[in-house]
């Protein structure tokens, strides 16, 4: 079967058309072969989302910012994204734009919410919230600082301007230049605000990383340190109870009459008997101290000793 040039010429122009309508919206990130689903959200404010910023669910991309419009009723914000794939979540989930530098680049991210099974369906409107950026962070911050020195600034203006009168050449000259600091310092400080804001645009991703090691850092060390402590305590304690049942078992011992201590210490009659017989050691020691030849004697002739005789005897 032959087919005429013009036949030829239409087909390949619909094939051509085709293509470029295919093309198109593949580099703009849709592709028309695959399956998508619309879905809105209303915000008070979207600054820094724009057309074609990302959602994510879980940081896994799964579509995009198709439109944003503005409300004729209410003056709200409507955004217009698609979700491509089979991943389903419910109508209670929420749509929350997050992220962003000093130059916006926000994404709008879904947190599911499995606690229902209304699954939401292309069409629905879902929750709507906003997480503060690095921006708003830095604003409402030092916005408040940066009104308080120009109005410190201001009323140093106007006190030096009403004294000025009552000063003398060189003071009035020492004032302008303590204002001319105090000028130079608001200035330094706007570009040392400036200078920060670029720092944390360019290493937030290390600053969150960072936060995020040093949090789990402190989870680990607080977990760490409360076992330390349990066990710690746990061992003390156990020492302190051995400590105390031995003691009162020695105590026991000793009311019961146990052992020499205990008997020593219940037995009055072995108290008695001690007591004599130490008296009477010491009584022997006395007497070999001053009659020592009663003990050892050493006579040629054979002279025999004294009888014994009690210290208090010999005392009288």
């Amino acid at each position: 079967m032959k087919f005429s040039k013009e036949v030829k010429t239409g087909l390949l122009a619909v094939f051509a058309i085709a293509t470029f309508i295919f093309g198109y919206n593949y580099l703009k990130g849709s592709n028309i072969l695959n399956k998508e689903r619309i879905y809105y959200v209303v915000y008070k404010n979207v600054e820094g989302l724009d057309l074609s910023s990302v959602v994510t669910v879980n940081g896994l991309k799964i579509g995009k910012v198709k439109q944003i419009s503005i409300s004729s009723k209410t003056g709200d914000l409507v955004v217009e994204f698609n979700v491509v794939g089979d991943f389903q979540f419910s109508k209670t989930s929420i749509a929350k734009i997050y992220g962003g530098g000093l130059i916006g680049g926000k994404s709008l991210s879904i947190i599911p919410d499995f606690t229902t099974s209304d699954i939401a369906i292309s069409g629905d409107t879902l929750v709507g919230q906003r997480e503060e950026g690095i921006m708003e962070f830095m604003n409402d911050r030092l916005s408040p600082l940066q009104d308080k020195i120009e109005n410190t600034v201001v009323s140093t203006d106007s006190v030096l301007t009403a004294v000025a009168d009552v000063l003398d050449k060189d003071v009035r000259e020492s004032l302008k230049k303590t204002l001319k600091d105090l000028g130079e310092v608001a200035v330094s400080f706007k570009e040392s605000s400036k200078t920060l804001e670029s720092l944390l645009k360019t290493n937030q991703e290390k600053f969150n990383s960072t936060f995020s090691n040093l949090d789990k850092t402190s989870q680990n060390f607080a977990i760490l340190s409360d076992s330390l402590s349990q066990l710690e305590v746990g061992k003390l304690v156990t020492n302190i109870e051995n400590t105390i049942a031995d003691f009162n078992a020695i105590t026991k011992k000793l009311n019961n009459g146990e052992g020499s201590l205990g008997k020593l210490l219940n037995d009055e009659l072995l108290y008695k008997n001690l007591e004599g017989s130490t008296k009477q050691l010491e009584q022997l020691l006395e007497d070999m101290k001053l009659n020592p030849k009663r003990y050892v004697h050493f006579s040629l002739f054979g002279k025999k000793p004294g009888p014994y005789e009690e210290p208090d005897q010999k005392e009288e």
